[in-house]
C-alpha cells in the first residue's frame, strides 16, 4: 500500500507533491511509531507496577485491567512501532528511486 500511494501521489501531483507526500509521511509516522512504543512500555511497566503489590496486587480489578492493557501494549511496543519505522523508509526510497520519472512525467504541477 506504501509503494502503491507513493507512486501515484509520484504521477499525479510530481516532484512538488511528492515533497509534501514525504514531509507528512515523516513527521506522522514519527510522532505515531513514538506514541506507540511509549504507550506499549507504559501499558506493560503499569502491569509490573500492579503485580509488585500496589492498587491491590495480582488477582484485583487493577490487575486484570492491568493485564488487558499489557495485551494491547506488546504489540504496540513490539511490532507496530517499528513497523512504521520501515514503512517511512519504503516511502523515501521509493520516492528517492522514481524523482526522475515523477519530474518527467506527471499529471498536474
Amino acid at each position: 500500500m506504501a509503494i502503491i500511494a507513493t507512486i501515484v501521489v509520484g504521477f499525479v501531483g510530481g516532484v512538488q507533491a511528492i515533497g509534501g507526500f514525504l514531509a507528512g509521511n515523516i513527521i506522522s509516522g514519527l510522532l505515531i511509531a513514538l506514541f506507540m512504543s511509549n504507550a506499549g512500555g507504559l501499558w506493560d511497566n503499569a502491569k509490573k507496577f500492579i503485580e509488585a503489590g500496589n492498587h491491590g496486587g495480582k488477582g484485583s480489578n487493577a490487575h486484570k485491567a492491568a493485564v488487558v492493557g499489557d495485551t494491547v501494549g506488546d504489540p504496540y511496543k513490539d511490532t507496530a512501532g517499528p513497523s512504521i519505522n520501515t514503512q517511512v523508509t519504503v516511502v523515501s526510497l521509493i520516492s528517492s528511486l522514481m524523482a526522475t520519472l515523477f519530474l518527467s512525467f506527471h499529471l498536474f504541477g
